[in-house]
């Protein structure tokens, strides 16, 4: 044990030194103005760009674009602009697109890329009939097809993921367990 010669006359070891440390940065946290504290946490936090997106399914098929800032078939969505709701931004994004307005419902899923650092809200439009698309300038192409069949080389990463997630989200999620204490914990 490594041991500070003395704190308030008794003799502490680098570790109660290192939570003593740590509950005042806490403490003078909690004291800062919320403009502070949030500036602070952009700081220290990773940054997520936050999308969404919406699958838009008829007979067992779903809509993909393609769109020339896009490598592969996606679907039809976006970013969130400041302060709009994940709801407000799908209707826009595939107005924008496609030239459909839809009501998405409630999101079905999120989906947490952290390799790329995205997040992004899914929604699920299920058709009676295909309507015609009006394509607007970011999408080129569009077309339908059964997911299973977009392939790497044909999809693009974020679709791929969108579509996996939204595959696996009527399983059983894994139920958590306690593995034990953290080695060195107190």
């Amino acid at each position: 044990m490594h041991v500070i010669p003395v704190w308030l006359g008794e003799p502490v070891d680098l570790e109660t030194l290192r939570r003593k440390a740590g509950t005042a940065a806490l403490v003078g946290f909690r004291l800062l103005p919320g403009p502070l504290k949030r500036a602070a946490v952009r700081v220290g936090a990773p940054t997520y760009t936050a999308g969404a997106v919406c699958v838009l399914e008829h007979d067992g098929e779903v809509l993909v674009l393609w769109q020339p800032h896009r490598l592969g078939w996606s679907l039809p969505g976006g970013l969130l602009e400041r302060g709009e709701a994940p709801g407000e931004a799908v209707r826009r994004e595939v107005a924008e697109e496609i030239g459909l307005d839809v009501d998405p419902g409630d999101p079905v899923v999120v989906r947490v890329d952290h390799v790329d650092q995205g997040i992004d809200v899914v929604f699920r439009v299920r058709l009676d009939s295909r309507p015609e698309l009006s394509l607007a300038t970011e999408a080129r192409k569009a077309r339908w097809v059964r997911p299973e069949e977009l392939t790497e080389e044909q999809a693009d990463r974020d679709t791929r993921g969108i579509l996996e997630t939204l595959r696996s989200a009527g399983e059983q999620p894994r139920t958590g367990r306690l593995i034990g204490p953290v080695d060195g914990a107190a």
